[in-house]
């Protein structure tokens, strides 16, 4: 076949008929994509690149930076160089001499990373690529976890599975980016709805629910990160084979069908044989081979097996951690469904759906006022619309919309839905909280009083629900005081008093709110507390088979007196030993008073000169992207945990690395209205820095904060200690202008 540059010749790879052992009547078709010229990521080279240069996002002549450790960069550096642009990759030890060599030979420059950072050599990789594109203006990052043009590349590589075999029943593939059998089988499936897909990960890759082993050894399939690019509705069934498993069947590829190929390649060979084993007559099953072998010859082809090669999977749970070659079934149609009774409006509540979907359910979500979630339209969620205010309500659409499928879980992500899950729980015979315990927890007069039932130590406190005992509670009290409602969230009206006249005009005001920002009827009773001098913690715990675990203790900072706004948190704080283990039984004592016994909940405390005292029982994930910084310096994906422990999945609470992490919050400096929020490009480059988001859009009034409403985004950063995170930010924020007009 005639081309006329190398870029044309990408694609059009063959599909070659295998000789395996199977029914009469079965056909096993390998897709050779390790026959382009470097192998299969040659197609999302091509693809990123072009539509970077037809969309402007790619300059002539700029230059092109992106992570790689494998045949992305083999795409990159083939695509970019030839059509004119520099091409820098980055790397870590892992890389093979062969693909450096090819690299260097193509006229890309190599950045090879030292040493992995606590989220391991992805996360360093990172921190080095954004270190360079600060150096390099214009620079453009092809982003491969995430563009969509990754997964539209593949949509060749379908159409030319249909060009050559006209149908196909079952495909095969590995899934690292996923993009290639993502892509390939979403635009299969539009004309071939019966596809079964198959996707083959490796254990010890958090693709498909499993803990994380940065240890292993398998390159080209799985990952440490959850990639924009897998749609995990288009899923059937997921493979897991150990190192030893793969690397014997990708020998096995070359030595029965004369393919020499990489431990990608040998991995689906693998499964796709054991499924052509087990087909009927008439099925025709195809594999998608995307790397060759050659870089391989001195780990794959000389490695010895320390374990078992197992002959057949083991069928397993979805969710079930594996240590060897094993299968679930995650099919399409007939999902279990997770239901959501609304959800908070941070990031954190679209995680938690797009969370379900990646565990292999379908969540649905029963919201008031659906439009109020931004970013639902991305999580695959179905959404139902009803007056979540009313329990009957509440239950016929749940009813309506499942029908006769099955029912996993019920949860929620907001604060103010957690005596409505429960009740829900119980009327639909789910398991879940007792009413009476949210009740207890969202009504922190409640809370109060079941603390001091059960001798927790706690501030003095008075419950007031008519102003003409204010200046009683207060006197009671004593001063400076604290006032709030008993069933706010996010500091909104939580006011610290220096005197008798401010806490009586503040309570006041808070009575006679009747509404809180859900439109939820308030309870109309005021808390007045003394204030507990001291630095303030929040101790995140989690509940399995009622048995308390604490994660870490956050340490939180605020805003200046008279509110209670949290501006950062590092997480774990840096504190001696004996100081956590403190803050972690009072915790577990204040969860024992109120009955909580299940799931995740966030107590803030102060560390008093007399001890502990116990702030607020939240019986609930932290806000504030917490679970972010959990996640960052732990490994735990604690919102990952809440999701499977609301289905029944067993939870996962142990940590696969030792760091630290923190976030500060953007807020104005003054009222007036928002005009732009600059320099985060700027700080998002700043090494160390994960992430830089802004919530706030030009034209809103703002102020100062005075409740969690009034952020205006964050920056995220991790470290190896607590004090080399709180550089990082402040390096960050520095760069960071928050700029308004007044009105």
């Amino acid at each position: 076949m005639r081309h006329d540059t190398i870029v044309d010749a990408i694609g059009n790879t063959p599909a070659v008929r295998l000789r395996v052992d199977a029914a009469e009547g079965v056909e096993v078709y390998a897709k050779l994509e390790l026959l382009n010229p470097y192998a299969m990521k040659d197609r999302v080279a091509r693809q990123m690149i072009l539509e970077a240069r037809r969309s402007g996002a790619l300059k002539e002549g700029a230059p092109i930076v992106e992570s790689s450790s494998g045949t992305m960069a083999l795409g990159i550096a083939l695509v970019g160089t030839y059509l004119g642009h520099a091409v820098h990759i980055v790397t870590d030890p892992r890389i093979d001499p062969i693909t450096l060599t090819k690299l260097e030979a193509l006229g890309c420059v190599v950045h090879v990373v030292e040493t992995m950072t606590g989220q391991g050599w992805q996360s360093a990789r990172l921190e080095r690529l954004a270190e360079l594109m600060s150096g390099m203006p214009g620079a453009y990052w092809p982003q491969q976890y995430s563009n969509p043009q990754n997964p539209t590349a593949y949509r060749t590589l379908a159409d030319e599975l249909i060009g050559d075999l006209g149908t196909v029943d079952v495909v095969v593939g590995s899934v690292g980016s996923g993009g290639s059998l993502c892509g390939t089988s979403a635009a299969l499936l539009e004309r071939l709805p019966d596809l079964k897909v198959v996707g083959v990960d490796c254990v010890g890759s958090v693709l498909f629910g499993q803990p994380d082993v940065p240890a292993r050894k398998q390159s080209g399939l799985g990952n440490s990160l959850y990639p924009d690019n897998i749609d995990y509705r288009l899923f059937d069934e997921v493979h897991w084979l150990s190192d030893d498993e793969a690397f014997d069947a990708t020998r096995r590829l070359a030595r029965e069908q004369k393919i020499f190929a990489g431990n990608t390649s040998g991995s689906v060979y693998r499964i796709l044989t054991h499924l052509a084993a087990e087909a009927v007559p008439g099925t025709r099953l195809v594999g998608i081979l995307p790397d060759r072998g050659d870089r391989y010859v001195d780990s794959v082809y000389r490695h010895r097996p320390a374990g078992p090669i197992a002959a057949r999977p083991v069928e397993v749970p979805y969710g079930t951690t594996v240590t060897g070659w094993s299968f679930a079934s995650i099919p399409r149609k007939d999902r279990p469904v997770l239901v959501f009774l609304e959800s908070n409006t941070t990031g954190s509540g679209m995680l938690a759906l797009c969370t379900a979907v990646r565990l292999g359910f379908e969540p649905v979500l029963l919201a008031k006022d659906p439009a109020r979630y931004a970013g639902l339209d991305g999580t695959g969620c179905l959404t139902v619309a009803c007056d979540t205010e009313s329990d009957a309500d509440v239950l016929r659409a749940v009813r309506e919309a499942i029908g006769k499928r099955t029912i996993a879980g019920l949860t929620t992500t907001s604060d103010f839905y957690l005596e409505h899950t429960a009740r829900l729980a119980a009327a639909l015979g789910l398991p879940g909280h007792a009413p009476e315990t949210m009740t207890a927890c969202r009504d922190k007069s409640l809370t109060r009083t079941a603390l001091r039932d059960a001798g927790v130590p706690q501030p003095a406190f008075a419950v007031i629900s008519d102003s003409a005992d204010i200046a009683g509670a207060v006197a009671s009290v004593g001063l400076p005081c604290v006032v709030k409602p008993v069933g706010g969230s996010g500091s909104q009206d939580v006011l610290w008093c220096e005197d008798a006249a401010t806490a009586t005009e503040h309570a006041a005001r808070v009575l006679a709110v009747t509404e809180n920002v859900r439109g939820q009827a308030t309870a109309r009773k005021v808390l007045v507390e003394e204030y507990a001098h001291g630095p303030e913690y929040s101790v995140e715990m989690f509940c399995d088979n009622r048995q308390a675990a604490c994660i870490g203790v956050t340490q939180r900072t605020a805003s200046a007196l008279p509110y209670f706004v949290e501006t950062g948190h590092v997480f774990p704080a840096e504190l001696p030993e004996a100081t956590s283990s403190e803050l972690a039984e009072a915790a577990r004592q204040a969860l024992k008073a109120v009955g909580f016994d299940r799931g995740p909940a966030h107590v803030e405390i102060r560390m008093t000169d007399m001890g502990p005292a116990v702030i607020e029982i939240n019986a609930r994930l932290a806000g504030g992207m917490i679970p972010e910084l959990v996640r960052s310096a732990t490994g735990i994906d604690l919102l990952e945990q809440q999701v499977r422990a609301a289905a029944g999945y067993p939870v996962r609470l142990l940590a696969d690395r030792t760091r630290h992490a923190g976030i500060r919050f953007l807020t104005a400096r003054q009222a007036g209205r928002l005009v732009a929020i600059t320099g985060t490009a700027e700080a998002e480059r700043v090494p160390g820095v994960e992430r830089v988001v802004t919530t706030g859009s030009p034209g809103r009034a703002v102020r100062p904060p005075r409740d969690a409403y009034d952020r205006l985004g964050y920056v995220i950063a991790g470290g190896g200690s607590a004090r080399e995170v709180e550089e990082t930010l402040d390096a960050a924020v520095r760069l960071v202008d928050v700029v308004t007009v007044q009105d």
